[in-house]
């Protein structure tokens, strides 16, 4: 046997348990982290919950898109990996993080400055955070997820879910991590600066009404996705 070949023979096992990640989880890790980069972005715009008055930081739809992910992956693969992605989520945060207070310190340049003044100042207004919500986002994030997990998977009992099974408990799940999700970051984030009572009241009751209304069917839709890829690739 040549030495090529011994290298090729002894590199196989790694490249085959490289690629024995299910397809369905493969794909939902990528966009895990595309999720976590994208919620404190679009959280700078409140928007209306239709037809009530209720408002929410928009930077609830990717995040409970974070809860579905995170309760699939729980609930096919383990509630093992699900805590190791929440906790792996941090790194794409720290990037983002780094990157934009990197971009935010360059100069623009003069052209920008000359013609394009305005779209300066809102993209340093948007992407330019206060420290306190910079620590208030990852504090709630990393607390709620856990927590999102956990109930999850005790609500789980000892057998099989029905798919309305599978609905109570996201749903439950979902509204009791987002509650306190609310609670931790607009305490850590807004306390001492106003009075955030009707912030605080408005936020946990929103996020718990998403929660109830889209979470049970995403996580369904979810899983029977991840279901289908990792199907699909078995064929």
């Amino acid at each position: 046997m040549s030495d090529t070949e011994h290298t090729a023979e002894t590199s196989n096992p790694i490249s085959e348990r490289a690629m024995a990640a299910p397809m369905g989880l493969f794909v939902y890790i990528i966009l895990y982290g595309g999720m976590t980069v994208l919620a404190g972005v679009v959280a700078f715009k409140q928007v209306q919950l239709w037809p009530s008055d209720l408002a929410v930081e928009a930077g609830i739809f990717p995040f409970l898109l974070l809860v579905v992910i995170t309760s699939t992956i729980a609930q096919l693969y383990g509630q093992k990996l699900a805590n190791k992605l929440i906790w792996i989520g941090f790194l794409p945060l720290a990037l983002s993080a780094a990157l934009i207070y990197l971009v935010l310190s360059l100069p623009a340049s003069p052209e920008m400055l000359e013609f394009r003044a305005g779209d300066l100042a809102a993209f340093e207004r948007v992407l330019g955070q206060t420290p306190r919500i910079l620590m208030a986002g990852p504090a709630a994030y990393i607390t709620s997820l856990l927590l999102n997990v956990w109930i999850f998977q005790r609500l789980r009992g000892s057998g099989e879910a029905t798919t309305f099974g599978l609905m109570v408990r996201g749903a439950i799940a979902s509204a009791l991590s987002q509650a306190l999700d609310s609670i931790i970051f607009v305490t850590l984030a807004f306390y001492g600066e106003f009075d955030i009572t009707n912030l605080l009241i408005g936020q946990v009751l929103a996020k718990v009404t998403l929660s109830i209304v889209l979470v049970p069917f995403l996580i369904t839709f979810g899983v029977k996705a991840a279901q289908w890829l990792d199907s699909r690739e078995t064929t």
